[in-house]
């Protein structure tokens, strides 16, 4: 182990600290029909935003 090691391993970035954005559920239950699942909320609002993405990429052409 030298000093470039060491900071290379303090320096990696680790699973609990990777930024999380955390949206009360209360403000999308009403998107959901009651009983959906939190991963399949999750998987809903990442294709949605995919598809918003790509709209308005083909805006700016």
């Amino acid at each position: 182990m030298n000093e470039d090691v060491l900071l290379s391993i303090m320096s990696e970035e680790k699973p609990n600290q990777v930024e999380q954005w955390k949206i009360p559920k209360n403000r999308l239950e009403k998107y959901f029909p009651s009983g959906t699942t939190q991963q399949k909320m999750e998987e809903t609002i990442i294709k949605a935003l995919e598809l918003y993405r790509k709209r308005e990429k083909s805006r700016e052409r």
